[in-house]
């Protein structure tokens, strides 16, 4: 795999940790709701019973589109933490290679802190929703 795709994935993570490096706990909550509200707009189109994530405390919906050999996902889900949780996996995914998604796991959540205050339920959530991305990045390959 060549360096520049996951240096750009790196530096991804990078930014995460420092936007939340110093936060409360409550702070991260309000930073991740933050993030779910930026989302950017999901069409009712995308809202197809395939793009549930099965496993979210809410409806989750995940859009993936692959473009010059690259991922970009969209999401949409009914609470704002799960949308928060949702965008914290797009920031770092989204535009990198469908290699990328199934090598490189999201540990960095752990390093944030945030995995360890999050309910089973939503723990579960963020686990189904990098699980689906997976599985987007596989099927771009097999196609």
């Amino acid at each position: 795999m060549p360096s520049d795709m996951t240096d750009s994935f790196q530096k991804k993570c990078d930014e995460i940790k420092n936007i939340f490096i110093n936060q409360t706990t409550q702070e991260r909550y309000q930073t991740l709701m933050e993030m779910g509200r930026k989302l950017p707009p999901f069409p009712d189109t995308h809202k197809t019973p395939d793009r549930i994530v099965p496993g979210c405390q809410s409806t989750l919906y995940l859009f993936t589109s692959l473009h010059e050999g690259k991922l970009f996902f969209n999401a949409q889900a009914d609470a704002l933490i799960s949308a928060g949780l949702a965008a914290l996996l797009i920031a770092v995914y989204s535009g990198e290679s469908p290699e990328v998604v199934l090598t490189r796991s999201p540990d960095f959540i752990k390093e944030l802190g945030i995995s360890s205050s999050l309910s089973p339920n939503r723990s579960n959530g963020l686990s189904s929703i990098y699980l689906r991305m997976k599985q987007e990045a596989l099927k771009s390959i097999i196609i």
